[in-house]
């Protein structure tokens, strides 16, 4: 069958035939379209499951080896900053040090120049005065008395 044949055919057809071929073709169309359809979820999407699980089992040691690295420089990063954090404690620490040598030489002093204004002796009030100035300094377990006879009641609790 020839083109002009087939337009004669077409030419004499009633407008419900053209019409009814027409959706006839669309319909053709339609399940071949269907068809090809079924045929690529079947054979594609299988494929592509495949590729992406090739691709992970491909991919997990690499991300193995990423993941250990990570970790190795968040440990490192971890103890670089805790040395640092020992460094400053141990320098306030000296700081702290020096500057408490500092105080107890100017108390060393200040006793110095006490003693000298005292004539180089320590009278007994003086003594008695140190011990007074002292007294917040002590643990707060025992409390010493002197007596008439200078000897102190031991044992006598501070509650």
């Amino acid at each position: 069958m020839t083109n002009a044949d087939m337009q004669d055919q077409f030419d004499k057809m009633s407008y419900q035939q053209r019409k009814a071929m027409f959706n006839n073709a669309e319909k053709y169309e339609v399940q071949r379209h269907q068809k090809n359809l079924a045929i690529v979820k079947m054979v594609v999407w299988p494929i592509i499951i495949v590729l992406v699980v090739l691709g992970m089992l491909a991919g997990w040691p690499t991300y193995n080896v990423w993941r250990a690295k990570m970790s190795g420089r968040a440990e490192m990063a971890q103890a670089e900053q805790n040395r640092k954090i020992l460094v400053e404690e141990a320098q306030a620490n000296l700081d702290a040090q020096k500057l408490n040598a500092e105080a107890e030489v100017e108390r060393a002093k200040g006793m110095a120049k006490a003693i000298e204004i005292e004539n180089g002796k320590l009278s007994d009030q003086y003594i008695h005065y140190l011990w007074v100035r002292n007294i917040d300094k002590m643990d707060g377990e025992k409390i010493y008395i002197p007596t008439e006879a200078n000897m102190p009641i031991l044992e006598a609790a501070s509650k």
